[in-house]
């Protein structure tokens, strides 16, 4: 067994072990850390297939946000769990018919999935220009280039997806000082400062 298939089986069997305790464990502390372990073995399967950006992606922005995030938020809501499972054996036949159906269609793809030979040794896509350049660099160039407009699209619809959340989120509270950032920059040295000639031993009148 070469060293590539040894840590092949390693890395899948971590990911496909964390992810059944993802679901598997009652605390969600505990859940969402065997999810970090999973995007962490998933991001080393990555790497086994010549995928760096991939699996870099997956470990900034799966682990060091979303998953991070999960974390806090589970963690900061304190929500009693026991009392959101009551009921639970009330939705477990829907939940099992729609599970016997997710395990079908998996059985189906299963079996009817192969490997088309052609694209084993198939050549690979060049980048724009001709040149060789690694997996990372190639997306760049195709990014920035051919899918510009839509990429700029993308980050612009998603500028407007935060600012809305933003807003809908931001509520008005009673009894809360806001800044004014207008009336703070019109303000002057008179304004700021104020200067008072105080006796000797009294205090300062407010």
């Amino acid at each position: 067994m070469t060293a590539a298939a040894a840590f092949f089986y390693l890395f899948s069997a971590i990911t496909v072990a964390s992810g059944f305790m993802v679901i598997a464990s009652r605390n969600p502390v505990t859940s969402v850390l065997f999810l970090i372990l999973a995007f962490v073995n998933a991001a080393g399967l990555f790497m086994l297939m010549g995928a760096e950006f991939l699996a870099m992606i997956l470990i900034v922005v799966y682990v060091g946000a979303v998953a991070v995030l999960f974390l806090f938020v589970v963690m900061m809501l304190d929500v009693d769990f026991a009392e959101l499972r009551q009921g639970f054996q009330d939705y477990l036949p829907v939940g099992g018919l729609i599970g016997a159906v997710f395990l079908v269609e998996l059985l189906l793809v299963v079996g009817s999935w192969a490997i088309d030979p052609g694209l084993v040794h198939g050549p690979l896509a060049n980048a724009p220009g001709g040149e060789t350049v690694t997996n990372t660099q190639a997306l760049g160039l195709v990014l920035y280039t051919n899918y510009f407009f839509l990429f700029q699209v993308a980050g612009l619809i998603l500028l407007v997806a935060m600012i809305g959340a933003i807003v809908l989120t931001l509520r008005e509270r009673p009894g809360v000082k806001r800044q004014d950032i207008s009336v703070q920059n019109a303000r002057t040295q008179a304004m700021a400062v104020e200067v008072r000639q105080v006796p000797s031993r009294q205090g300062v009148e407010v």
